[in-house]
């Protein structure tokens, strides 16, 4: 298949994932690093970026 910049974009681009319970967040990655940003679920502040297949 073809790979499209806009479709990794989406995908990828942003979105992290909680390390307790495997929620995705859209956010800046400098507020990720920061740690200014708070999982909706479980409020952790512990994230990963999505895995590319």
């Amino acid at each position: 298949m073809v790979k499209f910049a806009e479709a990794e974009a989406r995908k990828f681009r942003n979105i992290f994932v909680c390390k307790n319970c495997s929620t995705k967040i859209r956010a800046n990655n400098m507020k990720i690093i920061q740690g200014r940003i708070k999982c909706r679920r479980c409020n952790s502040n512990k994230f990963r970026s999505v895995r590319k297949k």
